[in-house]
Order: C-alpha cells, then structure tokens, then sequence
C-alpha cells in the first residue's frame, strides 16, 4: 500500500531468498512456507495481507515441521522442489 521492505522465504536448501517489496507490488506465499519480513532503509512500509479463509496469523519459530500447515506444505512443494531445481515463470 506504501512504502518498501524485504520478505524473505526459505528455499529447498534452507537458503534465504530476498524479495524487495514497494507499493504496489504483492507476493503470494503458500500456507507452512517459512518467511520473514524486515524494513528496508526507508524504515516504513504499509502492506495489507490477504489470507484464504479466515485470517490466522500466529507466529512460530523454527522448526515447526510439526504443524498441519507446514506438512501440507512440505508435502506439495517440498518433494517438487528437489527433484526441479528450476522455476518455470511462465507457468
């Protein structure tokens, strides 16, 4: 909505992947994906987060493999991920 930060997820290596967010930009993210978000330099941001179904937000530390989300997530994405190494944008 305004301003700019950086939201980082993890990939299948457990490597930080930055991503920098300014008005008018979005990023969706799949349910159990581990993130994070910092400001950048400018020190503000006003983002609005859209959630499917009813807006859940709790914060977990690492690692929470345990919980329902996470497993759905490493089992739709996870096993994918290793064996494609490439992202096709265009699909």
């Amino acid at each position: 909505v305004a301003g700019s930060g950086y939201f980082d997820v993890r990939d299948q290596n457990d490597s930080w992947i930055r991503v920098w967010l300014k008005k008018g930009g979005m990023i969706v993210l799949p349910a159990g994906i581990y993130h994070r978000f910092t400001l950048d330099s400018n020190n503000y941001i006003k983002a609005m987060r859209l959630f499917v179904g009813d807006p859940v937000w709790t914060p977990f530390n690492r690692p929470h493999d345990n919980l329902p989300a996470r497993q759905e997530y490493l089992e739709a994405f996870g096993q994918k991920e290793a064996a494609n190494h490439a992202v096709d944008a265009a699909a």
